[in-house]
């Protein structure tokens, strides 16, 4: 059976610093809310629209970002939107959420006092076997990367 896509990348800042539990098995799990700006122009005048976005992330990623993840820290998110629905009271509800595959530091660190640092990006494990790559060099010369000219016309 084939899969549809679903992906989806956002920048923005955290609301809050990241919320970190684990789960009986001892997965880390984190929790944080993503605020993305946009301007739009409402009669003739440009104003700042918002919008909000829960992120999950799991597992070592989680774990090795919990002291950058903090309120205010611009960041990167790659991921899936995933539909969580539940009954509360005879009522249906359902919320929209995203679990992040990448996430990625911009610029410094809220409380840093300005100083600048380098960006950081973590990742969750990759389904594709990279150290196969890494073992034959001919892989990656089948994808092609060889073939792309040093100075691209774009």
């Amino acid at each position: 059976m084939a899969n549809d896509l679903n992906q989806v990348v956002l920048i923005g800042n955290c609301v809050r610093d990241v919320a970190i539990s684990y789960t009986q098995g001892g997965m880390c799990i984190g929790k944080l809310s993503l605020a993305s700006n946009r301007s739009v122009k409402q009669n003739g005048q440009w104003v700042s629209e918002v919008s909000y976005f829960d992120v999950t992330i799991f597992g070592k990623t989680a774990e090795n970002l919990q002291p950058y993840l903090l309120k205010g820290q611009k960041i990167a998110v790659s991921g899936i939107l995933k539909q969580d629905r539940w009954e509360k009271d005879g009522h249906k509800y359902s919320k929209i959420g995203i679990v992040a595959n990448t996430v990625q530091l911009i610029g410094s660190n809220p409380r840093s006092n300005g100083v600048n640092q380098p960006a950081e990006s973590v990742s969750a494990p990759s389904p594709i076997n990279n150290s196969a790559m890494a073992e034959n060099p001919s892989v990656n010369d089948s994808m092609g990367f060889e073939d792309f000219p040093e100075d691209l016309p774009f």
